[in-house]
């Protein structure tokens, strides 16, 4: 009897291989197919984001498929921003006010190495490399693959089709293209691209104290926001820290039209990130030798064809890195499938329906994700021009006050999309969007005064949330 359960994935990314790892653990056939060579076996490809930030939404997802603990091993945990101003001072800015709230740095490679490894331990998973989607039969669920090596190709066919190859999607492009039913597209591209560097390790026989072999704090994700520029840098397992640079492509005195030399990309540094250039010893031949990348948000819909084939992960919704919540988002799409799916494992006995399981799915998902893709460009112009302001400054300082003395009654529009997976992202942009305009309007009026209790501000503060809430409900509905 055909039961419905051979699944064909297309795309071995993060999502794609935490979904073959789930829906083989429920007993699915699973064939997952990848058109890049298998990384565990080749060398990555400098500049192209080597890590990520992991959070409590990503390690739910790890933990749902039995990898949590595994994972974790890879993981460094970030307090919170070390904010480096342009005299060279720094400052720590905590994620949250509770002790045990923080984000790590986990390798992209890495991680997804790990989930490979498991899902290839899984006797009904075949995994498949270097063979790019040609074409893709949305309505009878089947997709024909060419070898990149023998350009052979395989036509593959399953009960089920899921598109988790990422922003640049082949099986979305099938979708826009088909003219069988109405589909919307939507790609949006910041002004900005990114370039990474590395800051090396120290050598072997020298130290920077408790920070061991690193060059500089290590655990936080550093900052060097400067209004229009800005550069990151978390940190790895080895010593490292792999640094991100976010500049405008254009009509900017400093820009990646007009950083053309060696000379001028040294003048920038000195000009805006002189501590940086002397932890950099290969500063202009990594910035020549590394791409320059596009940062754009993408938003689709329907994400399902014919109830046979659906869109997850980045293929779904890509988003820009501000709020290191991409994976996390991701993973999280997992998270929400395998609840949509049911407690049965295995598979149920007549099969799935899984044209109702994509219907509802996406009525569930898409508002959210939809939320967490404009809350990650607000954290874009918040993270390069806000965090330096003394007003901003004031508005983290109180929030963390509130979350140490009252951790059960408040968290930061951060927390509430980081660290409380229990509440959607919608709702965490609803509340955590009137919550900031709550603060920073009674600070900027000075209704909240260094004489007040700490309880007497998060009263006024809650109060004026609810009234934004209250107003904003009136005037969307």
């Amino acid at each position: 009897m055909n039961m419905n359960n051979n699944i064909l994935i297309i795309g071995a990314g993060l999502c794609g291989s935490l979904l073959a790892l789930r829906m083989a653990q429920r007993g699915f056939e699973v064939t997952l197919v990848e058109k890049r060579p298998d990384l565990r076996k080749v060398n990555q490809d400098a500049g192209r984001s080597i890590n990520l930030a992991l959070s409590d939404r990503g390690l739910r997802g790890l933990r749902l498929a039995g990898v949590e603990e595994q994972a974790k091993k890879l993981c460094i945990p970030m307090n919170g921003r070390m904010i480096h101003d342009a005299k060279g001072n720094t400052f720590l800015s905590p994620y949250s006010g509770r002790k045990d709230e923080y984000i790590n740095s986990i390798s992209r490679p890495g991680l997804n190495m790990l989930l490979l490894d498991e899902a290839e331990k899984m006797p009904n998973v075949q995994l498949i490399f270097n063979h790019a989607c040609e074409t893709l039969d949305l309505e009878n669920a089947s997709a024909t693959f060419k070898n990149y090596s023998s350009k052979e190709e395989i036509t593959i066919s399953a009960d089920a089709i899921f598109g988790t190859d990422g922003a640049g999607s082949a099986v979305r492009k099938t979708m826009y293209e088909s003219h069988k039913f109405l589909f919307s597209f939507s790609q949006q591209w910041l002004s900005h691209g990114y370039k990474e560097l590395e800051i090396p390790a120290l050598p072997v026989n020298e130290t920077n104290g408790e920070n061991g072999n690193y060059r500089t704090y290590k655990n936080a994700l550093h900052i060097w926001p400067r209004g229009e520029d800005m550069l990151i840098a978390l940190p790895n397992l080895d010593g490292s820290f792999t640094v991100t640079l976010f500049l405008p492509y254009e009509d900017s005195d400093y820009c990646f039209a007009n950083l053309t030399s060696p000379e001028r990309v040294h003048e920038y540094f000195k000009k805006e990130f002189p501590d940086v250039v002397e932890m950099i010893p290969n500063l202009a031949e990594e910035f020549f030798g590394n791409p320059t990348g596009p940062l754009g948000t993408i938003k689709c819909s329907p994400w399902n064809a014919f109830g046979k084939t659906l869109l997850m992960g980045d293929a779904a919704h890509a988003i820009v890195p501000f709020y290191g919540q991409g994976m996390n988002a991701s993973f999280e799409d997992v998270v929400v499938f395998d609840e949509i799916l049911g407690p049965s494992l295995p598979p149920q006995r007549e099969g799935v329906d899984w044209k109702t399981v994509f219907l509802e799915y996406e009525k569930r998902r898409k508002k959210d994700t939809d939320a967490i893709a404009d809350l990650a460009v607000d954290n874009f112009h918040e993270m390069k021009e806000h965090t330096a302001m003394e007003i901003f400054q004031k508005k983290r300082k109180l929030e963390t006050a509130f979350e140490a003395e009252f951790p059960e009654q408040y968290y930061s529009k951060y927390a509430l999309v980081t660290f409380k997976e229990s509440i959607s992202y919608s709702e965490a942009l609803k509340r955590g969007r009137a919550q900031d305009k709550a603060i920073l309007n009674l600070l900027d009026d000075g209704k909240i005064t260094e004489e007040m209790l700490l309880r007497e501000k998060l009263e006024l503060v809650k109060k004026e949330t609810e009234a934004i809430l209250h107003d904003d409900a009136v005037a969307f509905g």
